[in-house]
């Protein structure tokens, strides 16, 4: 033990590194290819999810990632940075490892200049050259001691390569909330950034002086995002301003024409989007004219954004209308071919009609571009009503991982499908010894629908099966969700001859 925990030891001292933004010595088990990986990787499909990005005026994110790139020619640590304006209307910007950075539409139309953009920008660059987001990731595999250590130590592929966890670190980087400390290195080495870059760095202390404007009389979830671990506050106004004397008062470029011309139409459109999500909201409660009403209006304002019309396809599939709503959902996929909920929609809306060629392809590029439970549980649909039972199941299998409503719905389809041909997927049967002896076998529904005929087959285990010598049945229905004891007739016996034995469910049927 002594051995391992000083060649664990070892490796902590090898895999020190000193930071590129602030200098610091400090642990890096996460290389930089790593990140980068990471980032890629989870970049596309978190766009995905915010709402996609914004497509309307491109010439907008052009200029957005002209003034990101101003300020990359500065930093401290040269990535494949990227950005991204995505169409949403909460204010809010986010980093992922390797540079990867977004920024909301509804935070741009907040913001009164380019040097207030650049602190925006100069704070997400920061989080990712000074590797936050990999030390975040570093600290959740310390905080599993010994085990790390010792994976560390045996040279454990899944500890040495942590792009092994890139699932599970995607979920991690994309709700990333930063420390304090990171916050604090953000704001700071932000604003040293700007001032690199040729920008007033008082803009910072104006932008933080905006958000705490907006942030009083505002729910908490409006801080959900860019705010989340170190929220506006009088305090953080005061110590920015402080970092400004501190850097001398340099003063800069502002650039408030160029930025204002630049979010014009922005401006003049932001009725439309306060109305679209207005709209989503009563759509929500099931007030479907009142959605069409909000939508229509969205629409008049600016015809053309695709999220107008994917929405009007949505309540019109919601009232019955699908040919009505396909013609809204093609207009939104022409308009926004890149986004995956005009084609989610309009994949369930072709299903409704018949045309599942074309609802497979419009599923298959949902899946692609973002895996939701809806996208797979339409895929199965439509391999189902095709007659391609075992392409069904795959889809259902994988919809029904997702706790939500697609994903309990594909559970059901998954038990009538798949029940009789493996039945010990959906009921599960484990053995105890009752206090005088006699086994026990424990039977749970853990499928979505109640099952009967139930049949548990209990023996010898043989190799990934059992070798069967005694079966007992089920006298009544079992719920989904369920679970009951049936008490055999074999014993009376000890713990060690109980545990010769096993069980499964060899044969179930749907209820219905």
């Amino acid at each position: 033990m002594r051995g391992l925990i000083l060649a664990a030891l070892a490796t902590l001292m090898t895999a020190c590194a000193v930071n590129p933004v602030t200098g610091k010595n400090e642990i890096a088990f996460v290389s930089e290819a790593q990140e980068t990986a990471i980032g890629q990787k989870n970049y596309g499909p978190y766009r995905q999810a915010q709402g996609g990005d914004y497509v309307v005026e491109p010439k907008l994110t052009r200029y957005v990632q002209s003034v990101g790139q101003r300020i990359v020619k500065v930093s401290d640590r040269q990535l494949p940075y990227e950005f991204s304006v995505i169409n949403d209307s909460s204010p809010n910007a986010w980093a992922l490892p390797g540079g990867k950075i977004s920024i909301n539409r509804g935070l741009l139309v907040e913001l009164d200049n380019e040097a207030e953009l650049a602190a925006v920008l100069a704070h997400e660059v920061v989080h990712a050259a000074a590797r936050h987001s990999a030390q975040s990731m570093e600290r959740d595999v310390f905080l599993q001691g010994a085990l790390v250590a010792t994976g560390v130590a045996l040279g454990d592929s899944s500890y040495r390569d942590l792009g092994m966890m890139g699932a599970n670190l995607g979920a991690q980087l994309t709700n990333q909330k930063y420390g304090r400390d990171d916050e604090s290195e953000a704001d700071i080495y932000g604003m040293r950034y700007m001032v690199k870059a040729g920008y007033d760095p008082a803009a910072a202390v104006e932008l933080q002086e905006t958000f705490v404007r907006l942030a009083e009389g505002k729910e908490s979830n409006w801080l959900a995002g860019l705010f989340a671990s170190h929220p506006p506050s009088r305090a953080r106004v005061a110590a920015n301003r402080a970092q400004v004397k501190a850097l001398g008062d340099p003063g800069g470029e502002l650039g408030e024409a160029r930025y204002q011309q630049a979010i014009a139409r922005l401006k003049r459109t932001k009725p439309a989007y306060e109305a679209y999500d207005e709209a989503r909201v009563a759509l929500k409660k099931g007030q479907l004219d009142t959605a069409l009403t909000k939508v229509n209006r969205a629409i008049r304002i600016e015809p053309k954004e695709a999220s107008f019309y994917s929405l009007r396809g949505e309540i019109n599939v919601a009232r019955d209308k699908d040919k009505t709503a396909l013609k809204d959902l093609d207009r939104a996929v022409v308009l926004n071919p890149d986004y995956y909920r005009p084609l989610l929609v309009r994949g369930m809306a072709r299903r409704q009609v018949g045309a599942l060629s074309g609802a497979s392809s419009d599923l298959e590029r949902s899946v692609a571009l973002l895996p939701t439970a809806e996208g797979y549980y339409g895929l199965g649909r439509v391999a189902q009503l095709s007659g391609k039972s075992d392409q069904a199941v795959g889809y259902f299998r994988r919809a029904a991982t997702s706790d939500s409503q697609a994903g309990a719905l594909a559970g059901k389809q998954l038990a009538r499908l798949d029940l009789k041909n493996n039945p010990s997927r959906y009921v599960k049967a484990v053995l105890g010894l009752s206090q005088d002896g006699y086994l026990v076998v424990r039977v749970s529904n853990k499928a979505e629908l109640a099952v009967k005929g139930v049949r548990v087959a209990v023996g010898v285990p043989v190799g990934g099966g059992i070798r069967e010598k005694f079966s007992y049945r089920l006298d009544r229905p079992l719920a989904a969700g369920k679970t009951v004891q049936l008490r055999t007739d074999l014993g009376p016996m000890s713990v060690d001859t109980a545990r010769r034995y096993a069980a499964a469910v060899s044969d179930a049927r749907l209820a219905e």
